[in-house]
């Protein structure tokens, strides 16, 4: 049994002896293998390599001298431009002198007539005593006329007469028409001129004439005598007697100036009333909405 033992201890022994001398050979084999493999490249890191610096980027902004000779450049044209189209709108404000530059402020037939308030009607005193350059051209004609005529006679006839007959008329202008819009007020009639809304020439034409002696009260609808209007030309009449040469007849002076009114008003009204046909027969165009 002993022997048996002994032998198996040997036969044992001599196969693990194998064993490590197989995995021993199989070892080495694995490691030549792996040897004869390419290295694996190494692994890439997060950040890749950094791109390379962007070339430095050329300054194309103008030197200094050009950069004003520009503002410069711009400057001129921007004032050319302006001073065309100033020019053009004056040339159509001339044209259009219908909208009020050389009548005052009217009504165009296209609106409807308000009841004025205070402010309002100290607006329109203004433009049409102080700010309306017709009123001025009318009282230089005027005047002109008296130079022609020789009235008052104790003036002379050279540009200190003109001068004084230019100053008497404006002083009786301003004196009738500030007398008329006291009594507009004080009475609540409309200052204004209308046009008119019906249409062929006679029947624009007899309202014209008529709204010469007749206003709107308050209503703006019921007409009445424009008794302000030619309350204030008389007084104004009456007043210029103050600076005329003496003798003067002081409602003599009234009597004229309120046959004065009534020739001139009547041809402002015709004025007002067909001065938009007038004027479309120029070629001129509106540029703006009749000034009430």
């Amino acid at each position: 049994m002993v022997k048996s033992l002994g032998a198996g201890f040997w036969a044992w022994r001599g196969l693990c002896g194998d064993l490590v001398l197989t995995s021993a050979l199989l070892l080495a084999c694995g490691n030549a293998v792996a040897q004869d493999q390419p290295s694996a490249p190494p692994p890439l890191p997060d950040n890749p390599s950094p791109t390379p610096p962007k070339a430095e980027e050329k300054d194309d902004s103008p030197n200094p001298a050009q950069a004003a000779a520009q503002r410069t450049k711009a400057a001129t044209q921007h004032a050319a431009e302006a001073t065309k189209r100033l020019g053009t709108a004056t040339l159509v404000k001339v044209r259009d002198w219908e909208s009020g530059w050389l009548t005052g402020p009217y009504v165009g037939r296209s609106r409807e007539l308000q009841t004025l308030t205070a402010t309002q009607r100290k607006e329109i005193y203004l433009q049409q005593t102080l700010a309306t350059p017709g009123a001025y051209f009318k009282r230089m004609f005027a005047a002109g006329i008296d130079q022609a005529r020789g009235a008052p006679s104790q003036w002379d006839d050279g540009w200190d007469g003109y001068a004084e007959r230019f100053a008497s008329r404006e002083g009786q202008f301003i004196s009738a028409n500030t007398l008329a819009a006291w009594g507009n007020a004080k009475l609540k009639y409309e200052p204004r001129y209308d046009q008119c809304r019906c249409s062929g020439f006679w029947p624009r034409a007899r309202h014209a004439i008529l709204r010469n002696f007749v206003t709107y009260n308050e209503s703006e609808r019921e007409l009445r005598p424009q008794l302000a209007l030619y309350g204030g030309s008389f007084g104004g009449g009456l007043i210029s007697t103050a600076w005329k040469p003496h003798p003067r007849n002081a409602f003599a002076e009234g009597g004229r100036a309120m046959l004065g009114q009534a020739g001139y008003g009547a041809l402002l009204n015709f004025f007002i009333e067909f001065a938009g046909d007038i004027n479309g027969k120029l070629g001129a165009k509106r540029s703006a909405a009749p000034r009430e």
